[in-house]
């Protein structure tokens, strides 16, 4: 990698780069990306592609349901264009090699809308106990054939570990997309219900295709319109098209809409005309949409208001909810992102301290919706201390699959490896075996309601989600909702498959891209536990040294806390005591600088810049390395792909190719911005070998970015 001795040849290799761009047109032609991973395209493997052939002579399907019909149009689109040959439908099973049909009688083996593929002498059989499993079955056949697997000897039997696999988009009425960036919302409110597009149905079915079940259309930060009566026939019109996908809508609600749409004089959860409000619009949904899933609530937090601006708990406003819900099957899932504005707790403290006194209070269809971390969405965090903390909650995991954080959609970020950091980590508060994953698919304490939800980074672009390699975001959120227990890398492999290439070298390089690239940002971002270093608003650059902002902890300056002495802020006992909330195995490990990982240590520890690390380096030493190794990293993703021009089609190319240029400039902004500005409270050189910044810290605090995307 260019760091350190090679600065001659970094530079000459930049200069080429330079010329490749100026001296070759791009060239979009082909594939798009519009596909996403349902890319069809025949199989180059003539040997496999023959053995298909004769595997899948002729198909039995029941296709008189909703669903069966969708099931049959998409084995219709997918095997003659992944085989070269003419579908044949049977209309007896009997004379069909590959038959798809229900359970005469349901399997004890499959729970849910799970799903057996099973070879039979001749046959093939897919089969389930619902009509949707039947659908997840297909898909998981056909993804088989697009990553060229055998057909021979399958014995595969699958059920969803979690039952609720969501995705939430943050998108408001006007198509606004808040921390979107890959263009205005999907969802064209002012055309609906009449103008279904045909954009909805290709996004069920790529949701249907990773087993994502539900579906919340709008912002967390609520518009009270959605639940009047003309919007909420535009939802029936999206509901619609999505049922026989398997997929259920449901609403982010304004807390305060009884008084916003009929004028109510509070919104008291306690009260009784606001109780039946709610019960009475819940009913008016359900006449509408039968299969309605129930409410997102954002309360009491960033200014949205609450059961507490009554005096009450978050356990009372959804519990109020959830009983209007409770005769029709609905869920309530309540976020735990909540951060008082009057409160003298540090900020990753206080979902803790507000919640964990209501655990046992909430009715069993609620779900408390807790972010990985416990500040926001940052390149990396420590798991939430709530996940273990309340055992008589159902808690939902909510991961942002949308890039706020981690350079929006310009930065190839696969956040396959920071999801299974997380889902893996052991809470050890029924000692080892506490996994994450445990509590939140309800295994750990046996609630029979689980939840895995994913803030969407889907957008109007024609690629869907801005860069190429965001779709495998999306794509990875689905496929662990599914099965936590895949790897990031089986799933990253899928996907490279169905996505970009078959070719075996290629698809390792770019798998080994992917499994590295969110490290390489959080070196050239966030090292070492460092969090929260972007500039303000928009969240897009660097911005370590904003103080000014009208809260406190608005400003990077309150997590980072660099001074003369050191860096990083003093979570444990001596400092704000944050290390109380996890196990007392963490808090013997975060509690000592010695036992708390690398990638942890400024999260928990405020420490001098010459603090000896493992590495035998100073504490100042090392950041900056990481900072360089970081950017030093972007720029050999960038030449690795440059590698790949003949074996992926033109117009994904050059999209990545594109976005990979503007991220090696970036990762360099953001290395030389952060090191200049530790630096001045350090006063300690460059460590030898380290190219100087390519301007002053001056330059960089003067840069200015209004119409950055993305925005609340």
């Amino acid at each position: 990698m260019c760091i350190k001795i090679r600065p001659f040849f970094c530079g000459l290799i930049l200069g080429l780069l330079s010329l490749y761009t100026l001296a070759t047109p791009a060239d979009f032609s082909g594939e798009d990306g519009y596909r996403l991973w349902l890319k069809y395209d025949e199989l180059d493997n003539t040997k496999l592609k023959k053995a298909y052939i004769k595997q899948l002579s002729g198909v039995y399907l029941d296709a008189s349901s909703a669903t069966g019909k969708v099931i049959k149009q998409e084995l219709e689109l997918a095997l003659p264009a992944l085989l070269g040959k003419p579908l044949t439908f049977n209309t007896k099973a009997d004379n069909a090699s590959l038959r798809i049909q229900l359970n005469q009688s349901p399997s004890a083996l499959i729970s849910g809308d799970g799903f057996s593929i099973q070879s039979q002498g001749k046959h093939l059989n897919i089969t389930a106990n619902t009509q949707v499993g039947l659908l997840y079955g297909t898909f998981h056949f056909l993804r088989l054939v697009q990553t060229e697997q055998s057909l021979a000897k399958l014995d595969i039997t699958q059920s969803p570990k979690i039952q609720l696999r969501m995705l939430n988009h943050w998108d408001d009425l006007d198509r606004h997309t808040e921390r979107g960036f890959a263009g205005e919302s999907i969802f064209d409110w002012h055309k609906l219900p009449d103008y279904k597009e045909q954009r909805y149905y290709d996004y069920a079915r790529a949701n249907a295709s990773i087993g994502i079940n539900g579906i919340v259309p709008i912002n967390v930060n609520s518009n009270a319109l959605i639940l009047s009566p003309a919007y909420l026939q535009k939802v029936q019109a999206l509901a619609d098209v999505f049922r026989p996908y398997g997929i259920k809508v449901y609403l982010s609600i304004k807390f305060s809409s009884p008084q916003q749409l009929d004028g109510l004089a509070t919104s008291d959860p306690l009260d009784k005309q606001v109780q039946q409000w709610w019960q009475n619009k819940t009913a008016e949904i359900y006449k509408l949409i039968p299969d309605f899933g129930g409410f997102l609530v954002k309360a009491n937090s960033e200014g949205q208001p609450g059961p507490g601006d009554y005096g009450r708990t978050h356990a009372d406003g959804a519990n109020m909810l959830a009983k209007a819900l409770k005769p029709f099957g609905g869920n309530v899932l309540w976020r735990a992102f909540v951060y008082a504005h009057d409160s003298e707790h540090e900020r990753s403290l206080q979902a803790y301290t507000e919640f964990v006194p209501l655990d046992g209070q909430f009715e069993d269809n609620v779900s408390v919706q807790v972010k990985n971390g416990p500040i926001d969405f940052q390149p990396r965090e420590p798991f939430s201390p709530l996940f273990g903390a309340m055992p008589q909650t159902s808690l939902a995991m909510e991961f942002q699959v949308t890039q706020e954080y981690l350079g929006f959609s310009t930065h190839l970020a696969y956040l396959g490896t920071m999801y299974k950091e997380v889902l893996d980590a052991d809470t050890h508060v029924k000692g080892t075996g506490s996994s994450v994953a445990k509590v939140i698919d309800g295994s750990l304490e046996g609630h029979s309601l689980s939840v895995m939800a994913g803030v969407a980074n889907i957008g109007a672009d024609r690629n869907w989600t801005g860069h190429i390699f965001g779709q495998a975001n999306w794509y990875v959120l689905g496929r662990l909702a599914w099965d936590h227990e895949l790897s990031a890398e089986q799933i990253a492999h899928e996907w490279v498959a169905m996505t970009l290439t078959h070719d075996v070298k290629s698809s390792e390089q770019i798998v080994a891209m992917m499994m590295a690239s969110r490290e390489n940002i959080v070196n050239y971002m966030t090292p070492l536990g460092l969090h929260h270093l972007m500039d303000t608003g928009h969240h897009y650059g660097p911005g370590p040294w904003v103080d000014n902002l009208g809260r406190a902890d608005w400003n990077p300056t309150y997590y980072h806390r660099a001074d003369d002495f050191g860096i990083g802020l003093d979570r444990t006992s001596k400092g704000t005591n944050g290390v109380s909330q996890y196990a007392p195995y963490w808090q013997e490990i975060f509690s000592d600088p010695a036992k708390t990982p690398d990638e942890l240590l400024l999260w928990f520890h405020h420490l001098p810049w010459d603090y000896k690390m493992r590495s035998g380096q100073t504490l100042w030493q090392e950041l900056v390395a990481h900072y360089y190794t970081g950017a030093a990293a972007a720029e050999q993703m960038q030449q690795d792909w440059l590698t790949l021009k003949n074996n992926i089609e033109p117009n994904q190319f050059n999209q990545v190719r594109m976005a990979l240029a503007i991220q090696v400039k970036e990762a360099k902004w953001w290395r030389d911005a952060c090191v200049l500005y530790f630096q001045s409270y350090s006063k300690m050189p460059l460590p030898m070998g380290f190219e100087k910044p390519k301007h002053s810290l001056e330059y960089y605090q003067s840069l200015k970015f209004p119409y950055a995307p993305g925005q609340g």
